[in-house]
Order: C-alpha cells, then structure tokens, then sequence
C-alpha cells in the first residue's frame, strides 16, 4: 500500500494477462507495477461458517480443478473457466477480470448473482463492497489509488439453489464476451422457484441484473424446454429493458439484445436444473 501510494501512477496486477497487452497495444504504462501473488490472502480458498472466501489471485485453472468450488458455483467454475486460452487460464484471475472493468468479464455476471462482496484493502484498513459497486464504467472501478482486492467473500448456496453462465463469441475460445448471461436459482422442496437472479455482460456500460426476473419466475416451476411458457416472453422484455448495448463489429445492438434473451433463458433452465439436483 505504501508503494502504492507513493506512486500514483501506479497499477497492481495478480496475472498481468490484461495489463501487459494494454501496455504492448499503446497505453501509458505504469510507474510502477506491483505483482499481488506473493500475498497469503490473495490465494487462499476457504470455507468457514457458510461463505467462501476465494483469493484474488488465484489462477482460472487452480479454480476450475478445485472440486469443492465445482460442486458449490458451478456457474462461477464455468465462466473463470472461459478466460482465454489454456495458457492464460494458468494466469488469469477473478481479481483481475473483476478490475479490468470490462463490460464483457466472463465471471462478474456470476459473482453478482452469487451476492459477492468484494474485499478490499487500503491506507484506511480492510473493507468490502458488492461485487456489483466496484466497477463503475468500462475500464473504472470504485477503488481509490491505493487500493486494490484480496479476494471474494461468496455466500454458500442453501440447498435447491445453484448457479449457470453462458456467453455467446465468434469463436470457440480466445475471444470477447459478446453477450454473457448467469443465473442463480433457488427452488423449494417441489421445484418451484423461490428466488432468481439473473445478470448479463456486454449488452451496457457494466454488468446489468435483471431486477424483474425473481417476480416472474417466483411460483413457477422452470423446465426443461426454454421455448414454451408464456413467462419466457416477460423474462424476455425485462432482459431487453435492462439492455443498453453498442453496435460495434462484432454484433449490433439489436444482435445483443436478441442474444441476451436467449442467454438469459438457457442460464435459468440450467440453474434450475441444477438446483433441483441439490434438494
């Protein structure tokens, strides 16, 4: 912290595999850099009196070999399990992907869903904020100069609740999130939904939850065909109402939207699915 703050333009970094390209592709690079790894808190994994406290720092690979992580978010398994390539994996890290700040970060929509709090430290101590509140804009976050995140603190999933992510690229792998979608469901002892929460990437300025979702999915129980039940189409409306995407070469605004969609209704039969597996 004190380097930090004697140095402000300074950048911290847990894997660098977005940090060394944005230098390489032309932006100022930093005063100084300051490599988080080495420190204890930054890649612990830990259960204790129902939160998870999963380090920042901590390669995708280790977090999609982790047994008990797979078992507990398997949505959050899938999409650290999406960040690039396998080369990558062995570097990129949740911390990373979260203060990257990119609209399209594979495991934000997940650690949202999941109600994750974001532990933080700094000149003024340790402290935690949502997930959702860090960033703040593409490329910004909420943390001041000296700042930087140690880990994550994940409530664990009662029973009949789990979680899904899906995203939707060009490519099979080494590409941007055009849309992203995950969704945390919790049924109850018939399988009818209790709770839902569903979030999107790439279709705004930042990850978007979808506010409506619980109401229209509460009392419902979910199936397995996403096509057929007339509550699709209001999931459907409340996705496109959260929705406030770009044109760009890589899919339209309207593209998005109808991807969003589609997305958002896969994620919530998987994590439906899965929820009633738990019970």
């Amino acid at each position: 912290m004190e380097l930090l703050s004697a140095n402000p333009g300074a950048a911290v970094f847990a894997g660098a595999t977005d940090l060394i390209p944005q230098i390489q592709g032309g932006r100022p690079e930093p005063s100084l850099v300051v490599d988080l790894k080495r420190i204890p808190e930054t890649s612990r994994i830990e259960a204790h009196n129902g939160v998870w406290r999963v380090g920042a720092a901590i390669p995708a690979a280790v977090l999609t070999a982790h047994a008990g992580l797979s078992t507990t978010f398997p949505g959050l398994v899938e999409a650290a399990g999406l960040i690039g390539s396998d080369q990558i994996q062995g570097r990129a890290t949740l911390g990373g992907n979260l203060c990257n700040a990119s609209p399209a970060a594979d495991s934000v929509p997940p650690l949202v869903a999941l109600g994750a709090d974001a532990i933080i430290v700094g000149p003024g101590g340790e402290r935690s904020a949502p997930v959702s509140e860090v960033v703040i804009g593409p490329g910004a976050t909420s943390l001041d100069q000296a700042e930087f995140i140690t880990g994550f603190r994940i409530p664990s999933p009662s029973q009949g609740s789990s979680d899904a992510y899906e995203r939707f690229i060009p490519r099979t792998e080494m590409d941007i999130a055009v849309v992203g979608s995950a969704a945390r469901i919790r049924v109850d002892g018939d399988g009818r939904c209790e709770e839902a929460s569903v979030v999107l990437a790439a279709v705004a300025p930042t990850v978007v939850e979808v506010g409506a979702a619980s109401g229209i999915l509460a009392g419902r129980v979910i199936p397995t065909d996403s096509a057929r039940d007339p509550f699709w189409d209001e999931l459907g409306e409340a996705v496109v109402s959260c929705c406030n995407p770009i044109d760009d070469k890589r899919g339209t605004a309207e593209f998005r939207r109808r991807v969003a969609q589609v997305l958002a209704r896969r994620t919530v039969v998987t994590a439906a699915r899965r929820a009633r597996e738990t019970l």
